[in-house]
C-alpha cells in the first residue's frame, strides 16, 4: 500500500473528519467503523472488523429496545421479566454460551 499523508482538524468536541483519501484506503463509508490503536506515540486507525449483523433485525432491534426504555408494550410480560430485560438492554450477548435451566419451547 502506498503512503499517504493527510491532516484532520479536532474539533472542540473532540472529533475529526477522516480524510476521503484515508476511508477510501481502510474501506470504510457512512456507519462504517474504525478501530484507533495506541501505539507508543502514534495512533494507528484500522477498519474494525464485524460480523455481519442483518440491518432489518438491527433496525428492529433498536425500536423494540426504545420501545422497552420508554416503558411501552411491557403491560402484558410479568413484572420481574420486564425488570430483567430493561437491566440487560444493551448488554453483550453470547450466543454460544450454555443455558443454565430447563428450556421449554
Amino acid at each position: 500500500m502506498s503512503s499517504i499523508h493527510e491532516l484532520a482538524t479536532l474539533t472542540s468536541k473532540g472529533q475529526i473528519t477522516l480524510p476521503k483519501s484515508i476511508r477510501q484506503a481502510l474501506g470504510v463509508d457512512t456507519g462504517g467503523k474504525v478501530a484507533f490503536e495506541l501505539r507508543g506515540g502514534e495512533v494507528v486507525v484500522t477498519r474494525a472488523e464485524f460480523e455481519h449483523e442483518d440491518p432489518a433485525i438491527g433496525a428492529f432491534l433498536g425500536l423494540l429496545e426504545a420501545d422497552i426504555r420508554a416503558g411501552r408494550h411491557l403491560q402484558s410480560l410479568p413484572d420481574d421479566l420486564a425488570r430483567a430485560m430493561l437491566a440487560n438492554a444493551g448488554h453483550a450477548v453470547n450466543l454460544d454460551e450454555e443455558i443454565d435451566g430447563e428450556v421449554a419451547l
